[in-house]
This record gives structure tokens, sequence and C-alpha cells, in this order.
């Protein structure tokens, strides 16, 4: 099934695509964003991984992050491709009353605590974008990321 057949225009970013290195290497630049955040999630820790998912707080709560609203629909695919199925496609509520999409974590492994972005930036960012700039290719032929 194509996740992207409805048509998403904005993106809700709580993890890694904040980062400005981690858009320039998959996309080749940064698109336009607009701090944001959702009500009712989490940007939630995961077992033996540097990046969040974003899950469900089921009393308040609310997960901040940025609003990607210039993607092309090549962009959307690569960004689809690179979140890959461990990640749902859901349309979301953003606190300012618009609406978004946003990749919604699916499996387990969620830790207790939330994702540090402060802490993926200080230990982590330099290699990931890395990695993102390895896969970046592949995920912009069509491939998955293979790693």
């Amino acid at each position: 099934m194509d996740r992207l057949a409805q048509g998403p225009d904005l993106l809700f970013c709580y993890g890694t695509l904040q980062f400005d290195d981690v858009l320039k290497a998959l996309l080749g630049r940064i698109p336009q964003r607009t701090p944001a955040s959702i009500p009712g999630y989490r940007t939630a820790a995961l077992e033996g991984r540097v990046y969040p998912g974003l899950v469900v707080q089921a009393f308040g709560g609310s997960a901040p992050g940025v609003v990607l609203s210039d993607l092309s629909n090549e962009e959307w695919r690569i960004l689809d491709r690179f979140e890959d199925e461990q990640y749902d496609l859901r349309k979301v509520a953003l606190s300012n009353g618009a609406t978004g999409w946003a990749y919604v974590w699916q499996g387990g492994e969620v830790r207790a605590e939330d994702w540090d972005a402060s802490e993926f930036e200080a230990r982590h960012l330099s290699a990931y974008a890395e990695r993102c700039a390895r896969i970046g290719p592949r995920l912009a032929a069509g491939e998955p990321k293979g790693e």
C-alpha cells in the first residue's frame, strides 16, 4: 500500500529529521521549517536506538518538533523510505490547530524516558548524518536503506 497516496503536505518531525545535517544528507537541502508540537504524544527513547519514536501519551503531554512545509513529492518518497515500515504515517493535530502528518512508532522497545535531542546532537549526530549521506542516494533511487 502506498502510504503517500493521501497526498500529505505538512510533515511533523520530532526526532533526527529536526537536524539540518540529517535533512541535508537525505534531501540535499534544508526544507522550510516552523516550530510546532502535537498534544497527546511524546517523543520516546527507544531501547538500543539513537533515534526516537513518537508514541501516544495517555495523560497530557506534548511532543515538540518542527513542521516541514515545502517538501516535493520526491522528497516525501525519500523520507518515507527512510522511515520505512517501523513507523506508521498518520494524520495528527498540531497544537496551533492545523493538521499535519507524522511518522508514529508502531513497535515495542519504548523506554519510560523521553528522547533527549541535545544528547543525540552531542553524541550521535555526526555519525548519524554520515550514515544518512551514505543511504540518501539509495533512497533517492527508490531502493531500501540497506543498513
